[in-house]
């Protein structure tokens, strides 16, 4: 166990020492569109099929040829959040100045970056995305980077008790209620929008809205955002499927089932429990639950992606399984396959150079360093980890050769 959990902060100081390397910035899977060169062609940037095609191929890529067609390394608004988190349970736990410097620094990136012209603050991402479902100009801000963010943001109130940021997250609740659609199924069930500009149900995404009005809520008392969130979880819970699974929307072609979305939902029902005191959906998170853990893992530790398909092996699904466990109260019931995942993980995923590589495929092996994508959820779940798995003592020094 203790050979574990040295491996383990081995594996994050190489990580972060990465990521301050890069100043936090990187590439994403999805920033294809970002490319000068694509850009710069006649009449092609406004065909929708060419813009999908273009960032497909980058995505799909196991090469990277971002450099070569003037795409940069960037701060994506939603991988700052998620480091802004784990910088939050460092200071937590050792409050030193350096962690709480990088605080700071997050939170006036996060302010640089919030899309304007909304009824409150909120994020997109710093990219044209072309989807099958819809078209997000660049910095459109969605309910997902925006709850995420606005999480975070939260995160840092706890430790600093800023009323500021008490406010900024508040304000998250005004774009989610006021700014996106809206489909109803009832007088009490809906569902949010991915974004301002869509209608698409995308399961994960309404939870995710879900659980920061309820967050809010236990800190304001604002009964308007406990009822808006309570008919989302209401919906949500009555698509979940007789097994305990959810597919990942409603179109049809998102009828896919996949690991680290159904660790979305799970977690998200869990927060909305937590903070609004509302024990009637506990049934479907302990279905969700046995279906997620019994379908999505492999006995020598790998993460799947999809319930019935290893492949691809994506970075997102072991990441999420800490988070997951965490949120539930099950690490020490699920700790020896929590391990055995990291584990797995650090040594077949992680690159000499600290980062951790996107996808392992049944061919080929994709070694793009995404920041948001990978990096970011990597260094939370490590930072959760560690901070579970040493009770007493110095968590987060730095052990690399670098430093």
């Amino acid at each position: 166990m203790k050979e574990s959990i040295q491996h383990i902060k081995s594996s994050f100081s190489e990580l972060l020492h990465y990521c301050k390397e890069e100043q936090f910035k990187g590439y994403d899977p999805y920033d294809g569109l970002n490319s000068r060169f694509f850009q710069s062609l006649p009449f092609i940037p406004k065909s929708r099929f060419c813009r999908l095609v273009w960032i497909q191929f980058f995505k799909r890529s196991p090469l990277n040829f971002r450099k070569w067609v003037g795409i940069e390394p960037e701060h994506n608004p939603k991988a700052l959040g998620l480091f802004l988190s784990a910088y939050c349970v460092m200071y937590k736990r050792e409050m030193k100045p350096e962690q709480m410097e990088k605080i700071l620094l997050f939170i006036q990136l996060l302010e640089q970056l919030e899309s304007k012209g909304y009824s409150g603050a909120c994020w997109g991402y710093h990219f044209d995305w072309e989807s099958r479902a819809f078209f997000q100009p660049k910095f459109t801000p969605t309910i997902v980077a925006s709850s995420f963010i606005a999480n975070a943001i939260l995160d840092a109130y706890e430790i600093t008790g800023d009323k500021k940021l008490l406010s900024k997250a508040r304000s998250t609740c005004d774009f989610i209620q006021k700014d996106l659609n809206r489909t109803r199924f009832n007088d009490n069930e809906f569902a949010f929008s991915y974004s301002p500009l869509d209608k698409s149900i995308v399961y994960n995404a309404s939870l995710l809205g879900a659980k920061l009005l309820a967050r809010v809520y236990a800190q304001t008392g604002e009964q308007h955002l406990l009822d808006d969130a309570s008919a989302v979880v209401t919906y949500c819970c009555n698509q979940q499927k007789a097994d305990g699974s959810w597919s990942y929307g409603t179109l049809p072609f998102h009828q896919w089932i996949d690991n680290f979305h159904t660790g979305y939902n799970l977690e998200c029902l869990s927060d909305y429990t937590k903070f609004s005191g509302d024990e009637r959906f506990l049934p479907f998170i302990k279905k969700g639950f046995d279906y997620y853990i019994h379908h999505f893992f492999t006995e020598e530790g790998i993460a799947k992606y999809y319930n019935k398909s290893i492949y691809p092996i994506d970075i997102h699904a072991p990441a999420q399984l800490m988070i997951t466990l965490e949120k539930l109260g099950l690490l020490n019931e699920h700790r020896a396959l929590l391990d055995k995942v990291l584990q797995w993980t650090i040594v077949h995923m992680q690159d000499k150079k600290g980062y951790f590589y996107y996808q392992i495929g049944k061919r080929y092996r994709s070694k793009i360093p995404y920041m948001r994508w990978s990096q970011a959820w990597m260094l939370l779940t490590f930072v959760k980890y560690l901070d579970y798995a040493i009770p007493n003592g110095d968590c987060f020094t730095l052990q690399t050769a670098h430093s």
